[in-house]
């Protein structure tokens, strides 16, 4: 019992190190702009598969130390990643019960929205214009979603993670 305990652990844990490596990953010039956000689709999938084990708190963690690792003000990204995961262990049973491309429009709508929480965050602690081109990163997630899910459902098979 102890040892499934740990491995679920360590799998969680290690997908988001992994996320948060490709996150903070440099891509070139303009490109940046289509950078998927990593870090929301990986929380997104435990919070529906284990609400239990991943919820708002681990959100609020892991955008703290997105904030600490990109050196962007501290806590922006770790409120509106808590506000958007709120929203989605709130409303995981719905989400978890749609079709997977139903799914992908919801997690595309809730990746504009944390783009925008985000914007608006920054903004009133300092001078940032927003750019349109940013919500880019929404469509990306939402097409990158369905691919996700069935990776991340399979690591959690494969390594019984409950």
């Amino acid at each position: 019992m102890a040892s499934s305990l740990l491995r679920s652990k360590a799998v969680i844990g290690v997908s988001f190190v992994i996320a948060l490596v490709l996150q903070t990953i440099p891509w070139p010039g303009e490109l940046d702009l289509l950078r998927p956000s990593w870090l929301l689709l990986v929380t997104c999938y435990w919070v529906l598969a284990l609400p239990n084990r991943v919820n708002v708190g681990s959100a609020l963690l892991l955008g703290l130390i997105w904030d600490l690792l990109i050196g962007s003000t501290l806590g922006i990204r770790g409120m509106m990643m808590s506000i958007v995961i709120y929203f989605v262990a709130m409303n995981f049973q719905l989400i978890r019960n749609m079709a997977l491309w139903q799914q992908a429009l919801v997690i595309g709508a809730l990746s504009a929205g944390l783009e925008l929480l985000i914007f608006a965050g920054e903004y009133l602690v300092q001078d940032v214009e927003f750019n349109p081109l940013s919500l880019w990163t929404a469509v990306i997630n939402g097409i990158l979603w369905p691919w996700m899910f069935l990776l991340m459902r399979r690591v959690r098979r494969h390594w019984q993670v409950r």
